[in-house]
């Protein structure tokens, strides 16, 4: 297979800059009706991590989504350089379309330092070679779809997602616990940096969360007249990412109410020792 979508995906993080502050970053139509959330978030952290020290990485980001991103048009990313104080420094994100703020995000970063440690164990799943590649979709139901689905199946996506539970179909969606657990990692190895490993991260964190709040009602994003929009995210790194190694992304969804799903992620590298950690909250509406 090709490594010319992780290449891709590598420049889209990249961005243009355009001034110290200001940055400017392209749209790849994954196969959503809008920007891809993820790369929203990976982009304003990539925007935010080049304005720091590299000895002081990011341990949390906090966004929340305003609009809509249109595919077609770049997006302007201004960072604001909050403070930097003796062990943390922060930075404020806003991204434009438009004239108008589509999304803005709060970074943390802090000196590497040691202190108390403690860690949840990671789950015992399948090991990702006991797993198949890729979910088999039948080519009749793939012609079924709509064009922009059919090239999120069809296409050579920069990351490789294995189920733990490999007899769920995400396209028969049945009612079920609100809980999964998805092995993920980049197609090919990448010798970059530790910014370029977070930034990756940031963009994989979005795959899947909201999806794990619509489990219990056995519906899925292409279910007809489902709505479906994350609203705000939330991204802790404990440890340094690897992402081009197998990652865990154990998910679960303790609440859905009022048109909206809460879901929570803890990310364990193959070794077991919990890297990240995710939330989400998202619009989750059927429509009569």
């Amino acid at each position: 297979m090709s490594s010319d979508s992780v290449t891709q995906l590598i420049d889209l993080l990249g961005l243009e800059r355009l001034e110290n502050d200001y940055f400017r970053g392209q749209s790849l139509d994954i196969g959503t009706r809008h920007v891809f959330g993820g790369q929203v978030l990976g982009q304003a952290l990539s925007a935010a991590q080049q304005t720091v020290a590299t000895e002081r990485p990011a341990h949390s980001l906090h966004a929340y989504f305003l609009r809509a991103g249109d595919i077609e048009a770049p997006i302007l990313y201004q960072v604001e350089r909050t403070r930097d104080g003796g062990s943390f420094s922060s930075r404020r994100v806003v991204a434009v379309q438009h004239g108008q703020p589509i999304l803005h995000a709060s970074v943390s970063f802090q000196i590497e330092e040691s202190g108390f440690e403690h860690s949840q164990a990671m789950p015992e799943v399948l090991s990702p070679a006991q797993l198949p590649e890729r979910l088999n979709v039948d080519p009749e139901v793939l012609a079924k779809l709509p064009p922009r689905y059919r090239r999120w199946f069809s296409s050579d996506a920069p990351f490789e997602f294995r189920l733990a539970d490999p007899d769920i179909n995400p396209l028969s969606p049945a009612p079920r616990p609100p809980r999964q657990q998805i092995w993920l990692r980049l197609r090919h190895p990448v010798e970059g940096s530790p910014e370029l490993h977070r930034s990756l991260l940031a963009y994989a964190s979005d795959f899947n969360l909201l999806l794990t709040s619509t489990l219990p009602h056995g519906v899925h994003v292409m279910t007809p007249r489902m709505q479906m929009a994350s609203l705000d995210h939330a991204l802790w790194f404990h440890r340094q990412p690897r992402v081009d190694q197998w990652l865990l992304c154990d998910f679960d969804s303790p609440i859905a109410r009022g048109g909206r799903g809460f879901s929570r992620c803890q990310i364990f590298d193959e070794a077991g020792q919990l890297v990240a950690s995710s939330a989400q909250e998202g619009l989750i509406r059927l429509h009569a």
